[in-house]
């Protein structure tokens, strides 16, 4: 079985179809490495060309860079054929001179700031749409909210954003300047609890269901398919170790951002082992696997390249058998009520 990455599935309740395989750009904010202006360009452009018409950005990533990439790469596509997410929750503010942090190694002189406010969130999407150069932005996601980011300080950011961002939200959607508007985590939790405070369209959650973590499944996703919200997965690696995988000892492998742990290393050996029977690269199941969810309605890896594009959209491609799933779930490596890719995804 294979899935074709250029089906679309619609958003909640909205009228937005998104490609299953879509395109995460903090890869064009320099991520870990830099690349240049050429390649971002050229990365966005095979995207397109391979029916991929789901981007997602975020002023924190790379400061800007990000942003003013992907809009130059789409200014002379067709509106009407991408659908294009930002984030809220941020402000930039102007710095001395551009450092490398957080990751990034942009040369933007920008420093980014949590503001979860009315006015913030209501700044930061013009401010968006200005970076951008674009005349729409479809989705806005209020992002890294959490107990998870935030510590102690979450429930008073918590209260601000769902009584002053969320507002503005939902006034950008209520006005036709948005299509959908939800949160952009790396902690299901917290999208559950904002669930309770305002009506959203979808979450992109990154890494929270995977084919090494699908504890979302007990009432978070649940939730989600009865409320008909739509989830747009991202992180679909883990950070990198479900696209690595653990063979090689010489490299570390990377979870949730920093190496690792014991535990994490073995389970993921054992599915690599499963997969490595069936002749599935790891990297192909991982892509595939949490498109089996009736909720998720896209996967977004992180792509910095044309070649990476290609290669992605061939492992999503991959046909992978379903006696592979079954037998991770005997083998106790997968939720056993987890729903499986199937034939609705050719």
């Amino acid at each position: 079985m294979a899935i074709d990455s250029q089906v679309k599935r619609t958003i909640g309740t909205t009228s937005l179809q998104v490609s299953k395989l879509g395109f995460g750009a903090a890869t064009l904010g320099n991520l870990y490495h830099k690349i240049s202006d050429e390649d971002a360009q050229e990365a966005v452009e095979k995207a397109v060309s391979v029916g991929i018409n789901h981007f997602d950005t975020a002023p924190f990533y790379g400061f800007g860079l990000s942003e003013r990439r992907v809009g130059d790469a789409l200014r002379e596509v067709d509106a009407n054929s991408y659908v294009l997410s930002t984030k809220v929750g941020r402000l930039l503010t102007p710095c001395a001179s551009a450092s490398d942090k957080f990751g990034f190694c942009s040369p933007m002189p920008f420093d980014p700031v949590y503001d979860y406010s009315y006015d913030g969130v209501m700044r930061s999407f013009e401010h968006s749409i200005q970076r951008l150069g674009l005349s729409k932005i479809d989705i806005i996601y209020m992002h890294d909210i959490g107990e998870v980011t935030h510590g102690e300080q979450h429930p008073e950011l918590f209260k601000i954003a769902m009584e002053g961002g969320y507002k503005a939200m939902d006034e950008l959607r209520s006005q036709g300047l948005v299509s959908a508007i939800g949160l952009g985590v790396n902690e299901y939790q917290v999208c559950e609890q904002a669930m309770d405070h305002g009506r959203f369209d979808c979450f992109l959650l990154a890494g929270r269901y995977s084919l090494l973590e699908q504890e979302a499944l007990r009432s978070f996703l649940p939730r989600c398919e009865k409320e008909n919200v739509s989830i747009i997965l991202g992180g679909p690696y883990n950070s990198g170790i479900l696209a690595t995988g653990v063979k090689n000892k010489d490299k570390i492998a990377h979870y949730n951002y920093a190496p690792a742990p014991q535990e994490i290393i073995e389970r993921v050996s054992r599915i690599e082992q499963v997969c490595d029977e069936f002749g599935v690269p790891l990297a192909s199941a991982a892509l595939q696997f949490p498109l089996g969810h009736p909720a998720v309605v896209s996967v977004i890896p992180g792509l910095s390249s044309a070649k990476r594009v290609a290669s992605t959209q061939d492992s999503m491609h991959m046909s992978i058998p379903d006696s592979l799933w079954t037998t991770l779930q005997e083998q106790q490596l997968l939720h056993p009520e987890a729903p499986l890719p199937t034939n609705a995804d050719l």
